[in-house]
């Protein structure tokens, strides 16, 4: 394996390789080093991390440096990465990722995990997780850099918008619009026809019966809109 502190030292990548980064050594870094692994069709150069010490490894795969790494890998052929970084509480975050692999010319592919199940109608834009176990329903489209964790439903006629963050096991029932940055905690449900605005966060176990505004906070295990005649 060649050492990540000698990477000046690498050979040019073909650029018709399925060669690929990923951005972000952390847990979400993890399960997408495995999912990237289960398609079989990546070749992983490394991680690229700007808080992990260069030669440290992550399952098996070196950290390569940070963001300034970036030009010098695509100049050498690697044309593919994978934002890893979730962002939970700090949509800003995995956006920044985003805007630095943008600037360097990377291509985020959409990735699904082989265990979950995308219909045919249905449409996900570049940068997309798919993880595993989740549901993607008829016409539903799922926009750019979003984040399907594991054991999600996303119903027919969805609308996702960019960088959503589906926690495990959160539902979408038909119809419901998710506007960018919203992110939607683990087990919490959705019901039919509702928008959930942008940048709105729905905690854990909750269960959203109305429309949430923009930078609406719906609490851990309540029940919006909430009722204040009890």
């Amino acid at each position: 394996m060649v050492n990540p502190l000698e990477r000046l030292n690498m050979p040019f990548f073909s650029s018709e390789a399925t060669t690929l980064l990923i951005y972000g050594g952390g847990g979400h870094g993890k399960v997408i080093i495995e999912l990237a692994r289960a398609l079989k069709c990546y070749q992983l150069v490394g991680i690229i991390d700007d808080g992990l010490p260069p030669g440290s490894q992550i399952l098996g795969l070196p950290v390569l440096g940070g963001a300034e790494t970036l030009p010098e890998f695509h100049q050498r052929g690697v044309n593919l990465a994978i934002n890893a970084v979730g962002g939970i509480g700090n949509y800003s975050i995995r956006q920044k990722v985003f805007d630095s692999l943008a600037q360097s010319s990377f291509t985020c592919p959409a990735v699904v995990h082989p265990t979950a199940f995308i219909e045919p109608s249905a449409s996900l834009d570049e940068g997309v997780q798919v993880l595993s176990q989740s549901y993607i329903s008829s016409d539903a489209k799922v926009g750019f850099g979003t984040v399907i964790n594991a054991g999600v439903i996303v119903s027919h006629d969805c609308l996702l918008g960019r960088c959503v963050n589906l926690s495990p096991g959160a539902m979408l029932a038909g119809n419901v619009r998710v506007e960018d940055f919203a992110q939607i905690g683990m087990a919490a449900t959705i019901n039919i026809d509702l928008t959930i605005g942008a940048r709105a966060r729905i905690g854990n176990g909750a269960t959203v019966k109305a429309d949430v505004p923009p930078d609406g906070i719906v609490r851990a295990g309540t029940i919006w809109p909430i009722r204040r005649d009890v």
